[in-house]
């Protein structure tokens, strides 16, 4: 699916220096970009059902420790 990112001048700017110092595309760098953000929030997604997954298990034990 294609989509259009609109960015002002100062980002445009921004982002065109950074692809240049990389010797990369403007596309490439957001491609890259956008990997990492939904890489990170993978992550932190799981962590956090594991940590209620665990939280639970030890439910009763964490009561007691209270």
């Amino acid at each position: 699916m294609a989509m259009n990112l609109r960015l002002d001048d100062d980002r445009t700017e921004a982002l065109k220096k950074q692809a240049d110092l990389e010797g990369r595309s403007m596309h490439a760098v957001v491609l890259r970009a956008v990997d990492d953000y939904l890489a990170q929030h993978a992550r932190e997604a799981m962590i956090r059902e594991v940590g209620i997954q665990e939280a639970a298990k030890w439910r009763e034990l964490l009561e007691r420790l209270k």
